[in-house]
């Protein structure tokens, strides 16, 4: 069974996490095909300047649907909310934690004004205007390592990031504050992987018993909040939901580019019903957008 994976040192681990749980139940030989994709290939562009879907997936997409790898593992909050009718997302492994987290050498109601905050995520920064923080936002790009170097080295004073990242590649001592849900809000998926594959692979079975269940269907009424509402990272959104013994809890807040709350929606539901439950948050936020 061949595995398409992106080259970064996250995507790496988190592809060997996927064939050690597959390991454990299958004793088919598994060989990981390293792919480069278009977001691997950009370097000098804020990532909501990219007017492109899937920067991050397609090319690892293209390859499952030519046969050249059997299955792809994704960080789920980049596969788009529509993917090409001959795939599937045949499991969501249990989800790592959703938080934001700074990294900083100085905590986060310790930054002086114009402190130079690195990152190319919109809903960071206009949650950092939310907060009335005038702080000297910054374009940064690259992989883990090399934005926490540039926060240890002086080059910016800190950084946005998420926390299931650090924790995949053991580096929880970066960590200087983790953000409460609702104070800094994710975006859709974030900790969560998802792995893809054809609809008729011969092994779809054996790959979706990797699902767990209450992670996917926290992320799928996340994901169904973007889908109905049609929009991706140029917007300053934000959207959680937890499971909780039957039900899910929902919530999405949508943020102007200045910082002020356009829109924050609460909602609960069956767990079984996470669709529909995404789609009631997104009917009554899309006079917003």
């Amino acid at each position: 069974m061949r595995i398409g994976t992106r080259g970064s040192r996250l995507a790496l681990k988190q592809t060997d996490d996927i064939i050690a749980k597959l390991s454990r139940i299958s004793p088919t030989r598994i060989e990981k095909v390293i792919i480069k994709t278009s977001g691997d290939k950009i370097k000098d562009s804020q990532l909501y300047k990219i007017d492109r879907k899937g920067i991050f997936t397609r090319e690892l997409d293209n390859a499952v649907l030519e046969e050249r790898v059997d299955l792809a593992v994704h960080s789920l909050k980049d596969v788009p909310t529509e993917i090409d009718e001959d795939l599937t997302i045949a499991a969501v492994p249990e989800r790592e934690t959703p938080h934001e987290v700074l990294v900083s050498r100085a905590d986060w109601d310790e930054l002086p004004p114009n402190s130079r905050i690195g990152t190319s995520s919109l809903r960071r920064e206009a949650f950092c205007r939310h907060y009335k923080k005038e702080f000297k936002l910054e374009p940064l790009r690259g992989n883990i390592d090399t934005r926490i170097r540039k926060v240890m080295e002086g080059k910016i004073d800190a950084t946005i990031m998420a926390e299931a990242g650090l924790k995949r590649l053991g580096l929880e001592e970066k960590i200087r504050r983790r953000f409460p849900l609702k104070y800094i809000t994710p975006p859709a998926g974030q900790g969560a992987l998802a792995i893809i594959t054809r609809k008729d692979n011969p092994n779809l079975n054996l790959i979706r018993k990797l699902n767990h269940y209450r992670s996917q269907q926290e992320v799928k009424a996340e994901k169904s909040v973007l889908k109905e509402l049609g929009v991706g990272c140029q917007w300053p959104l934000g959207v959680i939901a937890r499971a909780q013994n039957r039900k899910l809890c929902l919530y999405a807040i949508l943020l102007s580019r200045e910082g002020d709350i356009l829109s924050q929606v609460t909602l609960e539901g069956p767990i079984n019903k996470a669709q529909e439950l995404g789609e009631r948050v997104a009917n009554e936020m899309e006079d917003y957008i």
